[in-house]
């Protein structure tokens, strides 16, 4: 006799685990990227807020090591310091970003326009909300307060050095919400996230994503840069955001997490029809 047991989850969703720059609060994710600027800076080595946009959504010391390592980069460090960027350099870097960072996230880091909308109506459908971030604990220790008085407070928060296995790309703060928020399949989850990289967290759990083309890293625009731009160039630089991540395998593109209630649903309804992420 044998027996068939099918493992595919019919939904509905449980939870959704959001990014926080760029996706909940900070539009155009300017807290990580505009103080790593200023950090580099400070040891005499200038790089563009563009560069140091490359690596966004790893954990902050990946972050700062990646953007060394960046062709254009390096060879400034090489030209400056007469050697390649070392492990002592990286540290040293990061030594100066995380003060700077803890003592600024808060002025970059208002809800992004129908955030706070978006995760009541979530909250009103019985969804869980998690949370996972390239920031450190530390930063986030400085950052939760701020964002619970400005109205989001999520049931869980993972930082990107709260695991001994790592950050992103690999799954492990995605798959520690699971854990932690006690949800019975990683199919009945959704990563929301404004990078490529988060994207991939997200694919790498087995979860729904969704990408943020427009509130986030990859237009990398302040709000009123962004409403100051003409219908055409928006359209441009939408289209430019939406490619990269849908090529990093989004299941969904949309402009900002006021669009996301709509995707929900649809995830729900292809749950039901017995679809997969």
């Amino acid at each position: 006799m044998s027996y068939r047991y099918t493992r595919h989850y019919t939904g509905p969703l449980e939870a959704v685990i959001f990014d926080w720059a760029g996706t909940v609060v900070d539009f155009g994710s300017f807290a990580p990227t505009q103080v790593l600027v200023d950090a580099f800076a400070t040891i005499g080595l200038p790089v563009t807020l563009a560069e140091a946009r490359v690596p966004m959504g790893m954990a902050k010391r990946d972050h700062i090591k990646t953007l060394g390592q960046l062709p254009d980069v390096a060879r400034r460090w090489q030209d400056k310091f007469g050697a390649p960027m070392t492990d002592a350099d990286v540290d040293r870097i990061y030594a100066i970003f995380m003060p700077l960072q803890i003592e600024r996230v808060g002025v970059y880091s208002q809800p992004i326009p129908g955030a706070l909308d978006t995760i009541a109506t979530l909250r009103q459908q019985g969804l869980k909300i998690g949370s996972c971030t390239g920031y450190p604990r530390e930063v986030m220790n400085a950052l939760l307060p701020i964002a619970a008085a400005a109205g989001f407070a999520p049931d869980c928060t993972i930082a990107a050095d709260d695991l001994k296995a790592g950050a992103r790309p690999g799954p492990w703060m995605a798959l520690a919400n699971v854990i932690e928020l006690g949800v019975k399949h990683v199919a009945a989850t959704v990563k929301v996230d404004d990078t490529a990289v988060g994207i991939a967290e997200g694919l790498n759990a087995g979860m729904w994503t969704v990408g943020l083309a427009v509130s986030g890293n990859e237009v990398g625009l302040s709000l009123e840069e962004w409403l100051a731009l003409t219908p055409a160039e928006q359209a441009a630089r939408r289209q430019r955001a939406a490619d990269k991540l849908a090529q990093a395998g989004a299941h969904y593109v949309i402009d900002s997490i006021a669009d996301l209630p709509a995707v929900i649903a649809e995830i729900n309804a292809r749950l039901a029809r017995g679809e997969q992420p």
